[in-house]
């Protein structure tokens, strides 16, 4: 089976011209120089900590289980990432399970569809990997506006209703910046954090502020009720917007132009590094390939972003650009989503445990502002990138075995 994506959703503000099935590589969908460098010789068959994370799958088997990097169908496939791999006793657990990982397969299925960098760097590093190793998800993150109905709570509710916990606060002055990290249930660790940030509009300009009301004021109250319908369709929760509202925010706010043309599209994926095994460099030496292979990496603040403590150190690509049409007519390319790398160190008083024996709990959690701070200019940085463009026959030769779930080369 050959693996196939759409280069990105058809929805009724993102621009439909090259909306339409095409058949890819394994290995990528972005025009990059030496792209054929293998990355990181040291990859190993199997991921780290096996268990607590959220992993790319095959959905063949009975009971979802890590296993490849999804191909054929994206309804089947793409959106199934399994968030367990033992099947649950009571019916009710059933249905929440089933109801959670329904939601976060679209949420994740629409940005595939929205970020071709994401799926040239998962397919790559799944295929290096052997097929058989899954790769974790640390966290995913999503922005939204400090307005009434909408806001954090408009989506971060929904998590909390599957069991997740609300933590710590996390401002940023200069950005003008609220977030909240949620944390997933104790008996569900394999699942990712969430983070979810929202911009105080009140602090903006008057004219800012009028543009951000003149599209969120006046919404039914249902449209903050069940914000995730709009993360999982990717419509968004507002009236198309035109170009000068957005070129408007664009000039005081990156965060709230991004905002305005994706509404609660995800805004990044951040795959855990640590359960990446044979990546004898770390976070370090995986943003030395992706640079050797042509990838645009954040470089704010410097490409590695490190937390005081030293346990948590991240990266990140530079935003896709993307086509949007405007409301009255015109298309532009615009801000979409990137591709994060999160590394977390094992805390002190578990140094003397086994690396077999290391699971999430036993690592630096949460987050950090100076990091995080740095990490938002993803999207800021992708105005000065080419937009992505589809590679021309790279990996043409893999297939997918659907039993092994391995990638394997269709000459032998």
């Amino acid at each position: 089976m050959k693996l196939v994506t759409r280069c990105l959703r058809p929805t009724s503000h993102f621009c439909r011209s090259n909306c339409r099935w095409r058949r890819i590589s394994a290995l990528g969908a972005c025009q990059l120089h030496n792209a054929t460098a293998p990355l990181d010789q040291s990859f190993r068959s199997h991921a780290k900590d096996a268990g607590p994370a959220f992993a790319i799958c095959n959905v063949s088997s009975r009971h979802l289980h890590p296993m490849s990097v999804s191909t054929g169908s994206r309804r089947q496939d793409l959106r199934a990432f399994a968030v367990s791999s033992h099947p649950h006793s009571a019916g009710e657990a059933i249905l929440v399970h089933s109801l959670l990982q329904s939601f976060i397969g679209e949420v994740l299925a629409n940005y595939w569809d929205r970020t071709p960098t994401a799926v040239t760097i998962m397919g790559l590093m799944q295929s290096l990997l052997g097929g058989s190793s899954p790769i974790y998800f640390d966290h995913l993150a999503f922005r939204t506006f400090a307005v009434p109905s909408l806001g954090i709570d408009s989506i971060g509710s929904m998590f909390t209703d599957f069991g997740y916990t609300k933590r710590d606060m996390l401002s940023f002055p200069g950005k003008k910046l609220t977030a909240y990290w949620y944390a997933p249930p104790k008996d569900q660790e394999h699942l990712p954090r969430v983070f979810i940030s929202e911009l105080r509009v009140n602090e903006l300009s008057p004219e800012a502020q009028k543009v951000i009301h003149s599209y969120t004021d006046g919404q039914p109250g249902q449209v903050g009720k069940y914000a995730s319908l709009c993360a999982a369709s990717g419509i968004l929760p507002w009236r198309s917007p035109t170009a000068q509202d957005h070129d408007t925010l664009l000039k005081e706010s990156e965060y709230a132009a991004w905002t305005l043309v994706n509404g609660y599209n995800l805004n990044h994926a951040a795959v855990s590094v640590h359960r990446l095994e044979g990546l004898t460099n770390g976070i370090e030496g995986l943003n030395d390939d992706l640079l050797t292979r042509g990838f645009a990496m954040n470089e704010e603040g410097g490409i590695l972003k490190v937390s005081p403590d030293v346990g948590l150190v991240q990266s990140s690509t530079v935003a896709d650009q993307i086509p949007f049409t405007f409301d009255k007519g015109g298309e532009g390319m615009v801000a979409g989503s990137y591709l994060e790398f999160a590394q977390r160190a094992v805390l002190p008083q578990y140094q003397h445990l086994q690396e077999h024996e290391i699971r999430e709990y036993h690592r630096r959690d949460g987050f950090e502002v100076g990091n995080a701070d740095k990490i938002f200019e993803s999207t800021g940085a992708a105005r000065s990138r080419p937009s992505a463009q589809p590679m021309a026959g790279y990996g043409k030769d893999l297939q997918l075995n659907d039993e092994s779930g391995q990638f394997e080369s269709a000459k032998g």
